[in-house]
């Protein structure tokens, strides 16, 4: 099956760091990307007209809370996730792992999947590599995730080796899963902070047909030292694995603080996310306000647009450095 998305990248002559362009059946998204999160259909206090007018050029949602509420089979009755949420953009759907390891007191994992009680009733709920592909299919994100077993980044190697080579597994099930021509399918890198362990995982998902990576299973427990030490790894290891660079978007899972939206680019990712972002960076100097009803939030578009102009500062100095550097076919 031919991927629904292309991506197009050159070096910026600042160590690893990339610039890219990420086509998809929604639209093209430049990369390095700030991506906020609307986990439930909304990025919180923000309008969709509220995203555009910030420069936002991909949203992500959460599979498992709307698979609860309101159902993804509601919403694809309902003509899919860009129609029910207002968003003509592009639009990426994790996979419900994180929320497996943040509920981990109200379930156990086996091999086929995870069995836990829903956050909202109690009811019993199961997740696998499957269910997790079939709920992503029916919300018709332009980028899905493979489902993945998150633990604790504070884990012994040994005990994080079971997740991964777990991990590795589901990988395989979710791609025999994956029949949605218009959706890219992202494996996810584990390994915690050992650096043996996420080499063996990049090479084990960068031999396998996904149309991009995601690097999981870190802002678990670890120090900054150490999470920065293991996107190192896994930057070199990636860059070892073939034309992955150059051909594949490499997206870390829920690491784009405030100090390190920029940072993070320059190891070589494509797209950056963290969940609350708009209301954790307020920047009331900064353009634009919301307004709800009669109420103006000033700092809450404002904090959106100072974390997306950064990516882009970040690139514009890359291309004002380097004017000689080919431009992206789009």
């Amino acid at each position: 099956m031919a991927s629904p998305i292309a991506f197009a990248s050159r070096p910026s002559g600042m160590g690893r760091a990339r610039l890219g362009s990420l086509t998809t059946p929604h639209g093209i998204i430049e990369t390095p990307q700030f991506m906020p999160v609307g986990t439930q259909a909304t990025v919180k206090a923000l309008t969709p007209d509220d995203l555009r007018a910030a420069g936002v050029q991909v949203i992500l949602a959460n599979t498992y809370h709307l698979s609860l509420r309101p159902g993804h089979e509601r919403i694809a009755r309902l003509g899919g996730l860009h129609r029910f949420m207002g968003w003509d953009g592009p639009i990426l759907t994790d996979s419900g792992g994180f929320q497996v390891f943040s509920l981990a007191h109200l379930g156990r994992v086996d091999e086929d999947g995870v069995t836990f009680a829903s956050h909202l009733d109690g009811s019993p709920q199961r997740l696998t590599p499957e269910r997790a592909i079939e709920i992503q299919e029916a919300l018709g994100s332009d980028i899905a995730m493979a489902f993945d077993q998150l633990v604790d980044g504070t884990l012994s190697a040994p005990e994080i080796d079971v997740a991964m080579r777990r991990t590795h597994r589901w990988a395989k099930r979710c791609l025999a899963a994956h029949t949605r021509a218009d959706q890219a399918l992202f494996g996810i890198v584990q390994g915690g902070v050992d650096a043996d362990l996420r080499r063996q995982s990049v090479a084990s998902i960068a031999s396998l047909p996904f149309d991009g990576i995601a690097i999981g299973g870190l802002s678990v427990g670890e120090s900054k030292a150490q999470m920065q030490a293991a996107l190192d790894v896994v930057a070199v290891a990636v860059d070892l694995a073939g034309p992955l660079p150059q051909v594949t978007p490499v997206h870390p899972l829920g690491q784009a603080l405030p100090g390190g939206a920029v940072g993070q680019p320059g190891d070589g990712h494509h797209l950056v996310r963290r969940a609350g972002a708009v209301g954790v960076v307020q920047e009331p100097q900064q353009p634009g306000a919301l307004v709800v009803g009669q109420r103006r939030h000033p700092g809450l578009v404002g904090g959106l647009e100072l974390l997306l102009l950064l990516a882009r500062q970040a690139v514009d100095l890359v291309e004002e450095q380097h004017p000689d550097t080919p431009s992206l076919p789009h």
